[in-house]
């Protein structure tokens, strides 16, 4: 599946199932809560944290459920992100290329 796909996946979701989107304010605060989830998860997983009884535990969810809500939003702000992640790859290899090559800290 592409971007592109995805994109159109969502919405079809949306206008299905979630009857219209949420406001642009509402679909970020809900990014950020499930950033926070996605956040919880890893720590568990890969941080001193332990889990709870009945504690959700799968990155794999927590991860799709942030990328539901970036898609969502890119719909609902006519950001194409195939687009939009291209232009950004781009700046990132033109403006400091040997940057992460460079760094002792990586190596």
């Amino acid at each position: 599946m592409t971007v592109n796909e995805a994109q159109q996946l969502v919405d079809q979701w949306i206008k299905k199932h979630g009857v219209r989107y949420f406001h642009e304010l509402s679909n970020l605060a809900m990014l950020t809560e499930e950033v926070g989830e996605l956040a919880r998860v890893i720590n568990r997983h890969y941080g001193d944290q332990s889990f709870k009884e009945g504690d959700p535990n799968e990155v794999e969810d927590e991860l799709a459920d942030v990328l539901f809500v970036v898609l969502a939003l890119a719909n609902q702000t006519g950001v194409d992100l195939t687009g939009a992640l291209e232009k950004n790859l781009e700046k990132k290899s033109q403006r400091d290329p040997q940057r992460h090559q460079n760094n002792p800290k990586l190596k």
